[in-house]
């Protein structure tokens, strides 16, 4: 009788020793297949274009040391900075590496709901948390990654209280999936030093499972968090070879079959878990594209399981960078800090961050944080040209913000409280704007990455959004000297706009005197502009 009942625990457990080798998630059949042609009947759902603006939390154990984004990776390269921060606050990456970097988040004050709450009030649509970054650790019960928050470091399913936050504050809500990327990515814990007391000593991306005995992660495998019994990729070497082989070509080594099956697994089961409003790929296309399907199947199962959940209506959302034309009807394109320089005929999102993508200490003594106006004119610029913009929010390791970013969100709050409908549920009108910032051509690099290259705004610069026949007029800085903005595209003989107009309100419920004549629109500015810019106007 005892020998039967070991018996059958030991078949229940073979299922979990071999799941990551042997079992694949099912795939949501149903309007959706795995591959672009059946992706390319997606179409935009409405209330994400309504949104225009949520808010994401780029939150997990790279933020602990608080020395910005890619620490795990970077903390590997001997001269880097992050490498220096390490060696000081932590010891050598051969005897400290960032498994145990985990091991010290705890996330002692995090409170999801009093965060949600908070980005909620100051005009977020749809919350973003990260599911994973290119640490490879899973920030949910996985049942396909042993590294995960409930096993090691917080112990708690942080997606599941992002998740709860949001919907008790009735926000759609998102998670972001980069894990594709740790096989080239975390390369670098396979080197070691070349110089200095530790030369030729290995770092810890090659230790095994054996080589916990006796250590506190004992019964882990490392190689289930750094993915690097492989050969190392060309180039691995130099810091900076990863981004052109970030789609997989020129020497990278590709993914094992095995891996991409373990992404599959773990993304799926995210999806079944807590099925998402959105999902954001940190991915060319769909990932591990084009050396795998897996990605293809992952979009057909999120799309068809959303269909399923909404009664046969797709709401879902999903994000991937550098897009082909194919793809943009496939997916949303997300333009990573930075914007096109014209109306896109399809809605898109724009990602970026009031500082690094992981908390940064070093920003936030030197006041480096974008400010709220910033962070408006962004807004103000991007939903012009029919996006969305997804805010970051830094937070600490211990899962608070700080006085700084919680001043920034306020004065969003303020601005919000008075301008909010010349955002949401709006859509673009014939152009997006005039002045200098238009005409100058910004064009992307790569993902993105043109924020701010236009040069700084000015009380010439203008953008535009409509709702029905209402049109709003943003001007994005206030003039220096003058107590007048003029708009030229509104002028008697222009060949975007001659009616005559009913009205010219200022929002915030202020009648404005104005002059409409060949040269444009001119509006007379109240005496006192204490409001933060850009200011907006409502013309019917």
């Amino acid at each position: 009788m005892k020998m039967k009942g070991i018996i059958i625990m030991f078949i229940c457990f073979i299922p979990m020793i071999s799941c990551k080798v042997n079992v694949k998630e099912k795939m949501k059949t149903g309007k959706f297949e795995p591959n672009w042609e059946s992706l390319k009947q997606y179409q935009i759902p409405e209330w994400f274009r309504d949104a225009k603006f949520g808010i994401w939390a780029h939150w997990g154990p790279q933020c602990q040391p608080e020395a910005g984004d890619w620490y795990a990776r970077n903390m590997y390269y001997q001269g880097h900075w992050q490498y220096k921060y390490h060696l000081e606050h932590y010891g050598h990456s051969s005897e400290f590496g960032f498994k145990d970097v985990i091991n010290e988040w705890k996330a002692e004050k995090w409170n999801p709901e009093k965060l949600v709450a908070l980005y909620k009030r100051a005009g977020a649509k749809y919350f973003f948390a990260m599911g994973n970054h290119h640490d490879n650790f899973d920030l949910w019960n996985s049942r396909y990654q042993e590294w995960n928050s409930v096993t090691i470091g917080p112990q708690k399913d942080i997606l599941a209280g992002w998740a709860k936050a949001a919907k008790n504050n009735d926000l759609p809500f998102g998670v972001s999936i980069h894990s594709a990327h740790a096989w080239r990515w975390y390369e670098s814990s396979q080197l070691a030093d070349s110089e200095g007391e530790y030369a030729g000593i290995p770092y810890d991306g090659k230790l095994t499972k054996e080589d916990g005995i006796g250590k506190w992660w004992e019964g882990l495998d490392p190689q289930n968090l750094y993915a690097q019994n492989h050969l190392i990729s060309a180039e691995s070497t130099d810091i900076g070879s990863i981004h052109k082989q970030w789609n997989w070509e020129i020497g990278a080594t590709p993914p094992s079959e095995e891996y991409c099956l373990d992404f599959y697994n773990r993304t799926v089961d995210m999806i079944n878990q807590f099925q998402p409003d959105l999902i954001y790929f940190d991915d060319t296309g769909l990932p591990l594209w084009p050396v795998s399907n897996v990605g293809l199947e992952i979009a057909a199962h999120y799309y068809n399981s959303n269909i399923k959940l909404n009664g046969g209506k797709l709401e879902a959302v999903l994000f991937g960078k550098i897009l082909t034309d194919e793809q943009k009807e496939c997916m949303v394109w997300d333009v990573e800090r930075g914007a096109p320089d014209s109306i896109q005929e399809k809605p898109w999102q724009s990602c970026t961050c009031i500082g690094s993508w992981h908390y940064d200490r070093g920003i936030y003594n030197r006041d480096g944080y974008k400010s709220a106006k910033t962070v408006i004119q962004l807004l103000v610029d991007i939903v012009s040209k029919n996006g969305n913009l997804l805010l970051n929010i830094p937070v600490r390791g211990d899962g608070s913000i700080d006085e700084k970013e919680l001043k920034v969100l306020e004065d969003i709050t303020k601005w919000m409280n008075i301008n909010s409908e010349c955002i949401f549920e709006t859509r673009p009108w014939q152009i997006y704007g005039e002045g200098p910032t238009a005409e100058n051509a910004n064009p992307i690099n790569a993902q993105g990455f043109n924020e701010g290259k236009g040069g700084p705004y000015t009380a010439e610069d203008i953008r535009f959004t409509k709702k029905g026949d209402v049109l709003y007029v943003m001007v994005m800085e206030l003039p220096v000297k003058c107590q007048e903005v003029i708009i030229k595209s509104l002028s008697t003989n222009s060949q975007y706009y001659s009616e005559k107009f009913d009205e010219v309100e200022m929002l915030g419920g202020t009648i404005i005197s104005y002059k409409f004549d060949k040269e444009g629109l001119s509006i007379a500015l109240p005496d006192r502009m204490d409001l933060i810019a850009p200011i907006a106007f409502k013309i019917q």
